[in-house]
């Protein structure tokens, strides 16, 4: 069967279009059996998986039908149905429009699906007791919550939770009328984008850095300039001389590295948006989580000249859908990012907001944050314990006793070698991230962003046994084909 991949985004949505293509067009007959799904993969030299998934859309929107010990066939489409035009053929109907078409090739896209251990970086741990927990204050919410809602800038009631745990766990001390309830990390660097920048406007970024915060600013008209980091953070002295209008960070815990910015150079960056005239946005996503020592204390602490917006986040240390986080605002741009707020969605779901200010009031909040850091500690030294004895010294570790993921860096795999393995792991069960998104330019060497948060620790040995396995096929493969092209 001849189908050409587009080369846009995960290889199961290529391979979904290519065939509702084929269909729909009649190169591919109505009624007519396809391939198994093994005899395709090989055919197409894609993973079993990928070719599973595209099958399984295509079950979900009704182009294919399976039937139970014969396959799956292509169903009578009705005579004369509207067929839709491909997406691609729509011009995009605005700028804002076009640059969010163009970032979406820095997804990073990994098959969720037949996947046993997903090595996902993004995904909270679960505490077997929240869940309860949870659905005893949404039901105490329910009863309490005031008629009148939440209001844009958030509820009250949690906004003063969150003022009184930062002071205890983040050393920042804040009043209540400085703090936003917004949906999310994501929704806060689209509200600062809207806020704090023009089209054309210089932005920094860390390099490496969060994709998701270079997507929302280019979308918004943002010209990112990345800044290198090394073992303490970001390098100040490499800074532009033209003062940007924003500086994205994560000092705690640099993302994804994990290098923590120094005193030091903490205060230089603070003296920078002083003399410049820029504002910082301090993306603190998982500060709570240090293994070794008390948490650190953030920049906001120390910022004198009010130019430090920081930000936290529920989702990752709750619910990955509990979609909560806030903003600590200058009190300058206070009333500009609560109409924006206002503007975008008017406010975040009320029932959500009081019961976490009465869990937090109550006590549950850090008493699931000392679990959870019991925890997520048991599952890193399990990963990097088993990266030990099943990779070995094929990779360099980076190690950072904190967050909710870890570095490693191929020491002899290029490009093609590393693709190939990530294509072989997720064919057997094992996904996993590349670091390669995270960057501007391509990093010199290749390397993998490993998340353990959401893989009990009998899992991360499993995981890095398969890991050290298929590096050992890969490897294998090289060696083979190496002999054949000096034979």
């Amino acid at each position: 069967m001849f189908l050409e991949l587009d080369g846009r985004g995960p290889q199961y949505a290529q391979l979904t279009r290519a065939m509702k293509s084929a269909i729909l067009d009649g190169r591919i007959v109505a009624g007519s059996r396809l391939p198994p799904t093994r005899e395709l993969a090989h055919e197409l030299e894609l993973s079993r998986t990928t070719v599973l998934a595209a099958y399984d859309q295509l079950r979900a929107e009704g182009f294919i039908d399976a039937r139970v010990g014969s396959g799956s066939y292509v169903t009578t489409l009705q005579p004369g149905a509207a067929l839709q035009p491909p997406v691609d053929a729509i011009v995009a109907p605005s700028l804002y429009a076009e640059r969010a078409r163009r970032v979406q090739d820095r997804r990073m896209a990994i098959l969720h699906r037949g996947l046993r251990y997903h090595m996902n970086y993004g995904e909270p741990t679960i505490n077997p007791m929240l869940s309860s927990v949870w659905a005893r204050e949404l039901a105490r919410a329910a009863t309490y919550m005031p008629a009148s809602g939440a209001g844009s800038q958030g509820l009250p009631a949690l906004r003063q939770q969150v003022c009184d745990y930062l002071a205890r766990r983040r050393g920042v001390q804040v009043q209540p009328e400085n703090v936003l309830i917004v949906s999310g990390t994501q929704q806060a660097f689209s509200l600062a984008a809207r806020v704090l920048l023009n089209e054309g406007d210089t932005v920094v970024l860390e390099e490496p850095h969060y994709f998701g915060a270079y997507q929302a600013l280019i979308a918004h008209g943002a010209r990112v300039q990345g800044v290198r980091t090394d073992d303490d953070g970001l390098v100040c002295s490499e800074l532009p001389a033209a003062a940007p209008s924003l500086i994205c960070v994560t000092p705690s815990h640099q993302f994804p590295t994990g290098a923590v910015l120094s005193l030091q150079r903490r205060l230089e960056l603070l003296r920078y948006a002083d003399a410049k005239k820029c504002w910082i946005i301090e993306d603190d996503y998982d500060g709570e989580f240090r293994y070794d020592a008390k948490p650190l204390a953030a920049l906001r602490s120390l910022d004198q000249a009010d130019r430090v917006i920081y930000v936290g986040t529920f989702s990752k240390v709750l619910f990955g859908t509990l979609r909560l986080a806030y903003m600590i605002l200058p009190v300058a741009l206070r009333e500009d990012f609560i109409t924006a707020k206002f503007l975008n969605d008017f406010s975040c779901p009320g029932f959500e907001q009081a019961a976490l200010a009465h869990y937090m009031e109550d006590g549950g909040f850090e008493r699931h944050l000392r679990v959870v850091r019991k925890e997520l500690k048991a599952r890193h030294q399990e990963l990097i314990r088993g990266l030990r004895e099943y990779v070995g010294e094929r990779v360099e570790i980076v190690d950072s006793p904190a967050g909710m993921h870890v570095v490693v860096w191929f020491r002899d795999y290029d490009k093609a070698r590393a693709e190939a393995l990530l294509e072989l792991a997720s064919s057997r069960g094992l996904g996993m991230y590349s670091m390669a998104p995270h960057y501007l330019n391509p990093p010199s060497r290749q390397g993998l962003l490993l998340g353990y948060c959401g893989l009990s620790t009998g899992e991360l040995r499993d995981a890095m046994k398969l890991f050290g396995a298929c590096m050992n096929e890969i490897d294998a493969r090289m060696i083979s084909d190496s002999t054949r092209d000096h034979a």
